[in-house]
């Protein structure tokens, strides 16, 4: 089939993906913000990736903190890293971008990143213009379950762009069954990081490059 209407993770399909470490820093800083010097290892994983409002709970709890005041100056933190990162030339759009300029589709972002660090990288590469809408998570604990697979954010996408045929472009499994769960068709691609990724998901198009989209929407 073909399809009108195109939508991108962010992270990993778009643009690189920020390191683990630099990441995890950030999420080292968040604690010394609140003057939590020396929290437990495990708590700094649990917050860096993969976080749920009851694992957000539970570690505050333990430092006497308030999760939501935690949560906010977290993300704030997150996205200043990935902010840092961009400028320095570490974190930088995929080369094949460009194709989406003449994709005869209308494109759009949903991704499980801070809405800031979107809007940021967004206007920092001058590429905004290539969507017609994009969403982020809110910088609240709420949001977390909101995330992906949860189809919440690219529901709201496909309302703004008023889509009848859509396709999500992921390079997660996540990504995979948000699709599934919108009702709508999905493409995995392999980026470096994915290229010997084996899925335990079934995405309708398994591709290599944003340049296989021109063959995949015109099918």
């Amino acid at each position: 089939m073909s399809y009108d209407t195109v939508v991108f993770d962010n992270d990993g399909v778009l643009v690189g993906r920020t390191r683990f470490d630099v990441l995890r820093s950030a999420t080292e800083e968040t604690f010394e913000q609140f003057g939590v010097s020396d929290p437990d290892p495990d708590h700094i994983e649990d917050m860096t990736i993969g976080a749920t409002p009851r694992s957000v709970a539970n570690v505050c709890d333990a430092y006497d903190l308030q999760p939501e005041t935690f949560w906010r100056v977290r993300d704030k933190t997150m996205s200043g890293a990935q902010q840092a990162e961009a400028r320095a030339g570490r974190k930088t759009p995929y080369g094949d971008l460009g194709v989406l300029d003449d994709l005869d589709a209308t494109c759009g972002i949903v991704s499980s990143n801070q809405q800031e660090t979107v809007d940021f990288l967004l206007d920092h590469f001058e590429i905004g213009g290539l969507f017609e809408t994009a969403y982020g998570r809110e910088a609240t604990v709420e949001s977390l379950d909101l995330r992906k697979p949860n189809p919440h954010y690219l529901e709201r996408a496909l309302a703004d762009l008023d889509a009848d045929s859509a396709l999500f472009v992921g390079d997660n499994e996540s990504d995979i069954k948000a699709a599934e769960n919108a009702g709508i068709d999905s493409a995995f691609i392999r980026r470096p990081h994915r290229t010997d990724w084996e899925l335990n998901v079934w995405p309708t198009w398994d591709i290599d490059s944003l340049e296989d989209l021109h063959r995949v929407c015109s099918t």
